[in-house]
């Protein structure tokens, strides 16, 4: 007999493979009491078992024969399981009334606090699901506990991992949070990863069992858990059981989240009503320096690391951010990022403690959601502040000739304005040491005070006029929070010239992860900020390690609370990665701003300046560095520019591979051409006169100029749901460029990284990491150029992962 359900009912019908029995029971003892039991079970034998609150194991058999029924009580004394718990979430069941909501001790402490101050205001709001979703503190808090206790119920114990492979929304949280509430640790990934990814960090963090987003995903990945991983139960956090195949299930156990909720209700009032079943525990408070999750990185070399980020690390970022961003009761944040990156998941827990709204969107919905919330806060990275800056701009460029005018003018004056006013309040960074004098500092100050008080007006009338439309369609009210890459100087400044601020931070997955910010009261741009709370930040000499000095260039190291307690697994990457006295090695490449009494940077003194990665770097014959993305930057101001990456190490000069924006790079040459003719055929000389023309254009205020281009057909990534990119072509428009870089196509965000030559035997090579390509050589002949498709043997690696790497040699 299988049951299927809630409790037996006095009465009910049991099946049987060939017939239906009707059971009456009657029990003097309230057998079959809904507060008796915990959960059930069917033997093999047929016989169903209940666990009771005696614990004691009742074992009920079905007579087929005389349809009777026959109950035994099988008495035997239990081990006590180990329960942790969070300290202050679950203080009501363990009676403990008098701790203190304001102390914190671990992450699920955050929403007893919440529930208690912001209780039935709205915390989440998840309109794009399906049901939509609007949740209060209080019913977060309640769903937290009841998801945890669900998980007890099926099976989860302490210390154990879970995997939560899906997207930004409000079941995410819940299910993260009752996963960590139960001394759990979850696993963490997006459901964009590739199957192969997913089952590495699956088998490699031990994990025991699944949560998924939704039907779709489990399908995508069945095939390779069943085989080669062993789950022990799966959870949908989104969809039915019903719509995954009973042929994909394997015999695994499956949940809605729904069902898990309503088992971890039904148990916690076992709880209430009973004394009895508290004493089946041994309870244990979860510590603050307990692993809460596990974040693999995506890694530029071999399979991703897990960083190990305990309760105390997310803890540092919960009572910290609000000096960054000081959001209260009657804020509302816009959500966007996936949760499973350090970052938006810091920012989650901080903003939820400070009883803010936070609304989920995705970039389908940004648009319109962005208007109809008009959120006061939105955390995000730089390409979405890319995307609303170029939204503004073709709205601008496609207005009447009249209005874009005025706008483009008003732009003009708002971006000096700002310029003239940044000087006289002391806010323009400076690497010199050495700082002017005090009459020049003087002069300087006035001249700017004057400038900027001419174009007041000005720009006051352009904020009334121009600036309110866009504002009532971004909101942003507050501030936008940037962070997760550089974002780009034009961009930066366009945001500050319409008067919405955009606070940039920085940080690392291994430091959980914000290290430094810039502050509302002191926005410079062109920075990172300065160190948040308790966080030390210094700037070492990449090859001695020594301390520079401020406004020297170095390697970027940060020490504090939030540093990651290592890689699951990985000692020798952790040692590599933190030093003996808690230093972690970014890998980034900055400077520490002087501190200046008096002149443009008076202001400006211990903030942060970041140019770039230390493997970025590009190291010329003649002994120059070069920081490529501020090329590269410069580079994709132009419209005929889609992507680009700056090569050239260990040659003479500077080269470029360049996707170019082929619509655009049309409507250029039929500008230039004198034909009438709609059909302007392009040839690669053309391409690469117009694209080389843009460069010198874009970047002639760089220190640095691009020589010869390579121009390439298709863009780098032509699928993001991929690791690698399959198939790349490359057609050779310029002689003489010697490429000695590695090009890195990774997953999240649309750029390519540049690192040194991986080849030992021809340091001369361009080696692009790739699946196994079906290029040929004759495919690659160009302008009387050869272009020599090779696998790299083993021992050319600098690292020993799946992937090979492609090298293309040029010759005669």
């Amino acid at each position: 007999m299988i049951l299927h359900g809630g409790l037996l009912n006095p009465s009910f019908q049991a099946a049987s493979a060939s017939n239906s029995m009707p059971i009456a029971v009657t029990s003097v003892n309230n057998l079959f009491s809904p507060a008796y039991f915990r959960y059930r079970y069917v033997s093999a034998s047929g016989n169903v078992f209940f666990r009771s609150r005696k614990a004691t194991r009742d074992r009920i058999s079905l007579c087929h024969g005389n349809y009777g029924i026959r109950v035994c009580s099988e008495s035997k004394a239990e081990e006590k399981q180990v329960r942790k718990y969070s300290p202050l979430l679950e203080s009501p069941l363990r009676s403990e009334n008098n701790v203190s909501t304001a102390h914190l001790k671990v992450i699920p402490d955050i929403w007893r606090s919440a529930a208690q101050r912001f209780g039935d205001r709205v915390a989440l709001v998840d309109p794009h699901h399906d049901p939509p979703t609007n949740m209060t503190y209080n019913q977060v808090e309640q769903d937290i506990l009841n998801f945890s206790e669900g998980l007890r119920v099926i099976g989860i114990k302490p210390c154990e991992k879970l995997a939560l492979f899906a997207d930004n929304s409000c079941r995410w949280l819940i299910a993260d949070q009752g996963i960590m509430a139960t001394g759990a640790i979850n696993v963490v990934r997006g459901s964009r990863s590739s199957v192969e990814e997913l089952l590495h960090i699956y088998n490699h963090s031990e994990s025991v069992a699944l949560a998924v987003d939704n039907p779709e995903l489990y399908h995508r990945i069945a095939a390779a858990f069943n085989s080669k991983a062993s789950v022990k139960f799966l959870i949908l956090l989104w969809g039915e059981t019903s719509s995954i195949s009973s042929h994909v299930m394997e015999g695994i156990p499956a949940y809605t989240y729904k069902e898990i909720i309503d088992m971890g209700h039904e148990n916690r009032a076992l709880f209430v009503d009973s004394h009895d079943a508290h004493e089946k525990y041994v309870y244990e408070p979860i510590k603050s320096d307990d692993v809460a999750a596990l974040i693999y990185t995506s890694g530029t070399t071999g399979n991703p690391k897990g960083v190990m980020l305990t309760h105390n690390n997310l803890l540092h970022q919960v009572h910290n951010l609000c000096d960054i961003v000081p959001a209260g009761p009657g804020d509302r944040f816009l959500s966007m990022l996936p949760p499973w990156h350090s970052y938006e998941r810091a920012c989650e827990y901080f903003i939820l403690s400070s009883g803010v709204e936070q609304v989920y969107t995705t970039i389908k919905h940004l648009k319109d959601d962005l208007r109809q919330y008009q959120p006061q806060y939105m955390i995000s990275v730089p390409l979405v502040f890319q995307t609303l800056y170029s939204g503004i701009q073709k709205q601008i460029s496609t207005s009447s000739a009249i209005r874009k005018l005025v706008a483009v003018s008003f732009l003009r004056i708002s971006l000096a304005y700002m310029e003239f006013k940044n000087i006289y309040e002391g806010k323009c960074l400076s690497r010199n040491q050495k700082q002017p004098s005090y009459i020049a500092a003087t002069l300087d100050w006035l001249y700017a005070r004057v400038i900027a008080a001419i174009l007041l007006p000005l720009h006051l009338l352009a904020k009334k006029i121009v600036y309110s439309k866009i504002h009532s369609s971004i909101g942003l009210s507050k501030a936008g929070i940037s962070g997760g890459g550089s974002l780009p100087t034009h961009v930066d400044k366009f945001f500050e010239a319409i008067g919405t601020k955009v606070q940039v931070g920085y940080g690392l997955t291994e430091s959980s992860p914000v290290v430094a910010a810039r502050r509302a009261h002191c926005n410079v741009l062109g920075s990172v900020g300065t160190p948040i709370r308790y966080t030390e930040i210094k700037v070492v000499h990449d090859e001695t390690g020594e301390d520079l000095p401020p406004g020297s260039k170095g390697i970027v190291k940060a020490r504090g609370p939030q540093i990651m307690q290592g890689y699951y697994k990985n000692p020798i990457a952790t040692s590599q990665a933190i030093d003996e006295d808690g230093w972690l090695n970014t890998g980034d490449i900055g400077w520490i701003s002087p501190v200046h009494s008096v002149g443009r940077s008076r202001n400006t003194g211990g903030i942060i300046v970041l140019e770039g990665r230390a493997k970025d770097t590009i190291v010329l014959s003649t002994g120059e560095n070069v920081e490529p993305e501020q090329l590269e930057e410069a580079a994709m101001r132009s419209s005929l520019i889609q992507q680009i990456v700056v090569i050239g190490q260990d040659q003479r000069r500077l080269g470029a591979i360049v996707v170019p924006n082929k619509e655009e790079v049309v409507l250029a040459s039929k500008k230039l051409s004198t034909s009438d003719s709609d059909d302007v055929e392009l040839s690669k000389e053309k391409i690469a006169g117009l694209l080389s023309q843009e460069l010198r254009k874009w970047t002639s205020d760089c220190s640095f100029q691009i020589g010869p281009i390579l121009v390439v057909e298709e863009p780098f990534t032509k699928n993001f749901k991929s690791k690698w990119v399959e198939t790349i072509t490359f057609d050779f428009v310029a002689s003489g460029l010697m490429p000695a870089t590695i090009v890195d196509f990774r997953l999240i965000v649309p750029v390519m990284k540049i690192w040194k030559p991986r080849s030992r035997k021809n340091p001369s090579t361009l080696a692009v990491r790739t699946l196994p390509s079906t290029a040929s050589e004759a495919s690659m002949r160009r302008k009387g150029m050869y272009a020599e498709w090779r696998r790299l043997s083993r021992r050319d690696r600098a690292d020993d992962d799946n992937s090979c790497y492609v090298g293309i040699s040029l010759g005669g």
